[in-house]
């Protein structure tokens, strides 16, 4: 039983390096949920997913800025949201490093845009290092300390999984629909 537990832990980690590369939020928040119960160390999970994070982003800028040719090929389709992320960068500038960590539709775009540009390639992973640090602490350590009040609503929800399926189709939709306006053209 030890043996399952512990491999359950390993691929625990494994899983949630991979799922941080390219985001990471949901994987850190059950990394926390099962630190809280026992089965993983909050502290180590918050370092995996801050590193993979950062490298993630890191990869995503690198590719921007030394593979333009063919990720416009790729992000045809996404004009629009690729304008709105250098919108985005204008207005806030380095605070979007920061803030691109917790919005979802946009985590993605903004390193690849920001590697489109002339912006500092050593400030961007400076400024990208202290994000990821923010982001890995601040999500691990309130799901950590949340899970005593997660544990019984995933309880619940694993007993209707239909919930589960409904909240994410609503989060989609969401997301579509803001994407749709803030990328709307202009009458």
């Amino acid at each position: 039983m030890e043996g399952i537990s512990s491999n359950l832990a390993t691929y625990s980690y494994i899983a949630l390096f991979l799922y941080s590369l390219g985001g990471g939020y949901v994987g850190l928040i059950a990394a926390g949920i099962m630190s809280h119960l026992g089965d993983m160390n909050i502290i180590i999970s918050i370092i995996v997913a801050t590193f993979a994070n950062f490298l993630g982003d890191g990869l995503l800028f690198y590719m921007g800025r030394y593979n333009k040719k063919d990720m416009h090929k790729y992000l045809l389709k996404h004009r629009r949201k690729l304008a709105l992320a250098h919108v985005l960068l204008k207005k806030y500038g380095d605070r979007i490093i920061f803030i691109q960590k917790y919005v979802y539709g946009i985590k993605t775009l903004i390193p690849i845009v920001i590697g489109f540009t002339r912006y500092n390639m050593q400030r961007f992973i400076f400024l990208n290092a202290i994000a990821a640090v923010a982001w890995g602490i601040s999500v691990g350590s309130a799901s950590y300390f949340a899970g005593s009040v997660l544990v019984p609503i995933v309880d619940y929800l694993g007993d209707h999984f239909y919930l589960i399926l409904l909240f994410l189709a609503f989060i989609i939709w969401g997301t579509w629909i803001y994407m749709k306006k803030a990328t709307a053209k202009k009458k």
